[in-house]
């Protein structure tokens, strides 16, 4: 036996590819803060080589087995320097890995994402999106018609074939798929679901969220900002708590309380005696109104010089 393809040899390789690797995800886990956590089902080899390769300058993609993933995490925590890494254990679980990164975490979604393959059917999978058989003619002979009616799907025979009448949706997001549904896809060629890496969930500085975040608009977090601050300064009104998000609610209140006071007495300020003045003359303030919005009116509907009989005839200006 050569001596590089004995045991001893081997088991060295291994032990040595095993310290590269800790070595390697160590790395990782002290110099990013950034990590996406993906899902390899129905990953090929090639396919991971692409996706490392559009990623080289701008993530690093680990993947490896979970018992030693977490065993190198629970080391990191272990040190006290990392404590934050205590939220990124519960997600080390089935086919996955991470691609740590110092880009925008969308940006590289959308790389990860890009890379899809279409795939046939396999019998006992789930079915990771819908699929739809369109009406059409199948080109299959008319002694398949049995095989259809297996699976309720309407069918008629038109120029020597079965054709199907109605679009039909064979599976759903999660359905599992049997034997019919493979013999069928197959007949008709067609290959339903495309496979990739998953981007499940985004670890960022030790918080961790589901990627359907990343998703969301600078509008959509201005909205759902507005209306968390709105829900505490209620709360805080409600409580009687004064907060920062209450503030401008308590000082309006107050304003209208020493507004109150004021028009009830003899009292005033400048705000308030604004409000006395309209009060005692509103007639006045009406007046004025019509007057500035008839002025405007007027200079608008003001006729345009009439041109010189000269002008007229010729056509155009001394000037022109």
């Amino acid at each position: 036996m050569p001596k590089d393809l004995s045991p001893a040899s081997a088991a060295e390789k291994r032990r040595e590819r095993k310290a590269k690797y800790i070595v390697r995800l160590n790395n990782a886990l002290e110099n990013y803060v950034n990590v996406l956590v993906v899902q390899a089902d129905n990953v090929g080899s090639n396919q991971m080589q692409q996706v490392r390769l559009a990623l080289r300058k701008t993530a690093v993609v680990i993947m490896g087995k979970n018992t030693l993933m977490r065993r190198i995490i629970r080391d990191k925590i272990a040190t006290g320097k990392y404590p934050q890494l205590e939220n990124l254990l519960p997600l080390v679980v089935g086919n996955m890995g991470f691609v740590f990164t110092e880009a925008p975490l969308n940006d590289i979604r959308k790389v990860i994402t890009n890379f899809k393959v279409p795939a046939a059917a396999r019998l006992g999978t789930n079915a990771p999106n819908a699929v739809i058989i369109p009406a059409m003619n199948t080109g299959l002979d008319p002694g398949q018609t049995a095989f259809f009616q297996t699976l309720n799907i309407s069918t008629k025979i038109v120029k020597g074939a079965i054709e199907i009448q109605n679009d039909v949706t064979l599976l759903r997001p999660g359905d599992k798929v049997s034997a019919s549904h493979v013999a069928l896809l197959d007949k008709l060629n067609i290959r339903p679901f495309q496979y990739g890496l998953l981007v499940s969930t985004v670890y960022e500085n030790g918080t961790v969220y589901d990627a359907a975040v990343l998703d969301m608009s600078q509008d959509d977090l201005m909205a759902k900002f507005a209306a968390g601050i709105s829900k505490v300064a209620a709360l805080s009104l409600g409580a009687g708590i004064p907060t920062a998000a209450s503030l401008p609610h308590n000082i309006a209140n107050a304003f209208k309380k020493l507004l109150f006071v004021s028009l009830a007495t003899e009292y005033t300020f400048p705000a308030a005696q604004k409000v006395k003045d309209i009060l005692a003359n509103p007639g006045a303030f009406a007046s004025a109104a019509p007057v500035a919005a008839a002025s405007s009116a007027a200079a608008a509907a003001a006729p345009e010089p009439e041109k010189s009989e000269s002008e007229a005839d010729m056509g155009f200006s001394l000037f022109d």
